[in-house]
């Protein structure tokens, strides 16, 4: 099993980095890093700010854009971004139904150095998350940050309530994770056939007896998707708890149990403040209070009675369509199930600076 010692390096050295960027006229620092974006648009809506933080990205460390949008969007995205990234399609080699992982496997594997970055195209680091990843992949072979939203429209609100529950009960699920890209190709990348493709990786690495970081201070920002989007993502997203069965049965059971407790006002009552209690400390864990404001905890409840509802059309699209639609096709499986050798991981979660194992627990 792997280990390593306690340190607390990594948030003074996230702490200088801030101080430098606030200095006038200092160049950035470049860091021996690569930051892997697995990009398939359809409209170029958001084109003028991504390029904007690319510019931006690619002085601090090498950028890596695996871009597999239709051939007018690519042409357009290489010229917008020549000079800045390093622009190519995937691996025309690999197969798979999730698009994602295979702009991830073409990324890595291109990569020019041993700490690698991958990140959704709404996830938005700033100098100081980039360092802290950097030296905790020194330690560590995956890094499992901290999304929170930034601006924070209704709906992102809503949202917000989901990743407070998991803070509260072990940790949330990130559009952004860091891995070492030794470890990666040593394990032959993870299943591109799988919907839920982060929980995917996490286990992979845990069942290659990978170490895993899951600092819960180590804050990056993340933009919210339109009311549209957000709206289109709801039973795709409780589809993912088909792959972790306590999550499932626990959704499973609000819709009944919440039409039960509406008989009894009291009882209903006091299950909502509890709800917003457990969200409330996990919005304060580890200086959460900096990024999320205190009313996103009222959001847990509503949250919770969604996934309820949400999780039951998911089971129905599983027993009835064989999955749940992906793109132009149907994906059946979120992931794989977890190995269960009792020593196929070393689950490492820094805690407010410090290296402090902690048991894994259920997630809402």
């Amino acid at each position: 099993m792997s280990s390593f010692s306690p340190t607390g390096d990594v948030r003074r050295a996230a702490r200088r980095c801030e101080v430098e960027r606030e200095g006038a006229g200092t160049s950035p620092v470049r860091l021996p890093m690569t930051y892997v974006l697995p990009l398939r648009w359809h409209t170029d809506a958001g084109l003028t700010e991504l390029t904007d933080y690319l510019r931006w990205l690619g002085d601090r460390v090498e950028v890596l854009v695996v871009d597999g949008s239709p051939p007018d969007l690519f042409a357009r995205h290489a010229e917008a971004w020549r000079g800045l990234v390093r622009h190519l399609p995937p691996d025309q080699s690999e197969r798979g139904l999730n698009g994602k992982v295979l702009g991830v496997h073409t990324g890595v594997r291109t990569a020019g150095h041993e700490h690698v970055v991958i990140a959704d195209d709404d996830v938005r680091y700033d100098e100081a998350a980039l360092t802290a990843v950097h030296r905790l992949l020194g330690r560590a072979d995956l890094v499992r940050p901290q999304n929170y939203f930034d601006p924070l429209p209704w709906h992102a609100w809503w949202d917000t309530g989901r990743t407070l529950l998991n803070r509260a009960l072990g940790t949330d699920y990130p559009g952004t994770l860091a891995v070492r890209r030794g470890t990666f190709l040593a394990m032959g990348g993870y299943d591109p056939d799988v919907l839920f493709e982060n929980l995917e990786l996490i286990r992979t690495v845990r069942a290659h007896r990978g170490t895993e970081a899951a600092p819960a201070w180590l804050f990056v920002r993340r933009l919210p998707p339109d009311a549209a989007h957000f709206r289109g993502q709801r039973v795709r997203q409780a589809y993912d708890d088909l792959a972790q069965p306590a999550r499932l049965l626990t959704a499973l059971a609000v819709l009944p149990a919440a039409v039960v407790a509406s008989r009894r006002p009291r009882v209903l009552l006091g299950v909502v403040a509890g709800v917003v209690a457990l969200a409330e400390t996990g919005r304060r864990r580890a200086g959460g209070g900096r990024v999320f404001p205190p009313t996103t905890a009222l959001a847990a409840p509503l949250w919770l009675l969604e996934r309820g509802v949400c999780s039951w059309l998911a089971v129905a699209q599983r027993l009835l369509l064989g999955g749940v639609r992906y793109g132009d096709t149907r994906i059946r499986r979120p992931a794989n199930p977890t190995p269960r050798h009792p020593r196929t991981s070393a689950i490492l979660h820094f805690l407010c600076g410090q290296n402090t194992p902690e048991t894994t627990k259920a997630q809402p």
